[in-house]
C-alpha cells in the first residue's frame, strides 16, 4: 500500500518538495527558481521555530500592519527591507566593484528629481541655518585619472535632521540639494551645513519592531550623492561622519568603512571669509572613483 509520502500527499517531513513539485509548470524559469528558493528556505525557519499558531497569526498581523502603512510617499516595506538589511544586500550584490572604486550604499526615499544645477563652490543651504561646512574633492576613473563632465547630484538633512521635503513651508524649496558639474580636472566642491543623525520613519509596525528588538531608528550623520559619467556605471553612495553617535550602529547598515569621511573643525578667518562664512567650519575632503562600464567586479 502506497504511503502518503508515496503520493505526493503533504507531511511535515516532505513538505518543499510537495510544493515545489506543484510548481513543476509555471510559466517562467526564473520564477520558478525564485519560488523554490524562498519556498525551502522559508519552510526550513518554521521547521526550526515551530511557531503555535497563535505566534504564526501575528506574524501574518504585522504584514497586514505594514502593507497597509504604504502609502504614495510611505513605503514601509522599503523599511522593513533597511532594517533586516536585505536592502544593503541586494545593493551589494548588484554593485561589486573593481578594485579601487568607490563603494555604494542605499539611495534612501528622500532624493528628488530636478534639483537645480549650481555654480562649482555655491551654498546649498538656502536658509542660512546650522554649522557652515565646505566639502570638496576629485572624481576620478580606477587609474586615478580625472573624469571631466562628471555630474554630482547631492542632498542631505539639516542640522536638525530633517530634509526639506519633510518641513515643506518651514525649509525652502530645494534646501540643501544641487547638481554640479565637473571640468577637466575632476574637482568638485560646494559649500552646505553639517548634516545631523535622524531616524527612519519609526511610527508603525516596523518602529515597534525595531523598540521590541532593543534596536535604536537612527542613521548616522551623511551626505547623499548619485555621481554620473559618460561611459561609467552611475555611483549611488554617501560619505559619513566617522565620529557621530550611531556611526557603529546605522539602523539600515548602510555605513562601509570606505565612505567615512574626515569632518574637520576648522579656525581659518581668511578662508572663512573667502567662504563667507561668520566664522569656524567644517571642511571635509573626499574623493570618489567610478567604474568604467564593463570594468569587472571582484
Amino acid at each position: 500500500m502506497m504511503g502518503a509520502h508515496e503520493k505526493g500527499f503533504f507531511t511535515e517531513e516532505n513538505s518543499v518538495e510537495v510544493v515545489t513539485g506543484r510548481n513543476s509548470a509555471a510559466k517562467d524559469e526564473r520564477l520558478k527558481q525564485v519560488m523554490e528558493v524562498i519556498t525551502r528556505k522559508l519552510h526550513e525557519a518554521v521547521k526550526e521555530i515551530e511557531p503555535t499558531q497563535d505566534e504564526w497569526m501575528q506574524a501574518i498581523l504585522f504584514l497586514t500592519r505594514t502593507g497597509q502603512m504604504c502609502n504614495e510617499w510611505r513605503q514601509e516595506f522599503i523599511l522593513l527591507s533597511d532594517v533586516l538589511g536585505v536592502s544593503m544586500l541586494v545593493d551589494a550584490i548588484n554593485n561589486r566593484k573593481p578594485s579601487g572604486a568607490s563603494e555604494s550604499t542605499v539611495l534612501g526615499p528622500f532624493h528628488v528629481e530636478g534639483a537645480p544645477e549650481l555654480e562649482m563652490g555655491a551654498n546649498i543651504c538656502l536658509d542660512a541655518k546650522g554649522e557652515d561646512m565646505v566639502i570638496g574633492g576629485r572624481i576620478l576613473d580606477t587609474n586615478r585619472q580625472p573624469i571631466k563632465d562628471a555630474v554630482i547630484d547631492v542632498w542631505q538633512a539639516n542640522d536638525e535632521g530633517f530634509y526639506d521635503v519633510q518641513q515643506q513651508g518651514i525649509q525652502p524649496d530645494f534646501n540643501l540639494r544641487g547638481v554640479f558639474r565637473t571640468g577637466a580636472d575632476g574637482q568638485y566642491w560646494f559649500r552646505a551645513v553639517k548634516p545631523k543623525y535622524y531616524p527612519i520613519p519609526n511610527d508603525g509596525p516596523v518602529g515597534q519592531m525595531l523598540d521590541h528588538l532593543g534596536r535604536h531608528p537612527n542613521r548616522p550623520a551623511h551626505l547623499h550623492y548619485i555621481i554620473k559619467a559618460h561611459g561609467f556605471e552611475t555611483l549611488i553612495t554617501h560619505i559619513f561622519d566617522p565620529d557621530d553617535p550611531y556611526i557603529n550602529s546605522d539602523a539600515v547598515f548602510g555605513v562601509k568603512e570606505s565612505l567615512l569621511a574626515e569632518f574637520r573643525k576648522t579656525h581659518d578667518p581668511d578662508r572663512a571669509r573667502a567662504y563667507e562664512f561668520d566664522g569656524d567650519f567644517w571642511a571635509v575632503e573626499h574623493d570618489f572613483v567610478l567604474a568604467r562600464v564593463g570594468e569587472k567586479g571582484e
